[in-house]
């Protein structure tokens, strides 16, 4: 195991399960200190007691990453913690409906999904990128999905709201060009999670046949290529997205 992130502070949405936890604990195993951040006290909590118990200093933060002011008082505790902020990977997203056409799909579910998986991603980048200006460095990583550059029919809430935020990725990334603060983006196919456990089978046999390995992802897998996404030695990638989806994307 490497340890990159050394005397670095990540924070990381979503972390209280998934590929958040996954990403914050590699993280945490190549010695960052990590602020989980989740709005599931319960998940939260266990996922910071988990963490601690394999020797990584974590410390939760129970937030509504899609309530600006919350998002904003988190960011700030946790820069007058520690006084800056490294890394930030932004985890946070849901599924919302699917196998569900748009003439069916119910317009408060394609808001709730706007509010985490778009506007979540908008309010924690413009807050942490405020903290990482002062320094002159950083890394930040939005966890897009193969979905939000192919689109996948019957899952346009999530489809479109990932769209977005790879277009956030891509513009935010050049504003911030010139100062040694990158934004990049990484695409997963489907991976094995607990988010798609409520995803019909119809649906999620569609998307595992589009993958030629004919399997899904890890956890593991995308902690492994988010690491590297946000560690000092990649200085010259940014406004990217970063596949990884077993050969279903090739471009």
């Amino acid at each position: 195991m490497y340890e990159r992130f050394t005397n670095k502070i990540a924070i990381i949405t979503g972390s209280g399960s998934g590929i958040g936890k996954g990403i914050a604990c590699r993280l945490g195993l190549e010695k960052a200190t990590v602020a989980l951040i989740d709005n599931n006290k319960a998940t939260l909590d266990y996922a910071v007691a988990e963490l601690t118990n394999k020797g990584i200093d974590a410390h939760g933060y129970l937030t509504d990453i899609s309530n600006e002011e919350e998002v904003s008082q988190t960011v700030n505790t946790i820069e007058e913690k520690w006084g800056t902020i490294d890394v930030m990977v932004h985890a946070a997203g849901i599924v919302g409906p699917t196998s569900t056409k748009i003439i069916d799909y119910p317009t408060a579910d394609f808001d709730k999904i706007y509010e985490v998986n778009l506007r979540g991603a908008f309010l924690i980048t413009k807050y942490t990128l405020k903290v990482m200006a002062k320094k002159g460095c950083g890394r930040v990583l939005l966890v897009a999905s193969i979905a939000g550059k192919e689109g996948n029919p019957g899952m346009v809430g999530y489809s479109s709201t990932k769209a977005g935020l790879i277009g956030l990725v891509k513009g935010v990334a050049k504003e911030f060009a010139t100062t040694n603060i990158t934004v990049n983006g990484i695409a997963p196919a489907v991976i094995k999670t607990t988010m798609n456990e409520n995803t019909q089978p119809e649906q999620m046999a569609y998307m595992v046949a589009k993958i030629p390995m004919k399997r899904l992802g890890t956890i593991e897998e995308v902690a492994a290529m988010s690491c590297f996404i946000v560690s000092e030695e990649n200085s010259f990638s940014t406004g990217f997205i970063y596949d990884i989806s077993g050969g279903r994307a090739t471009y």
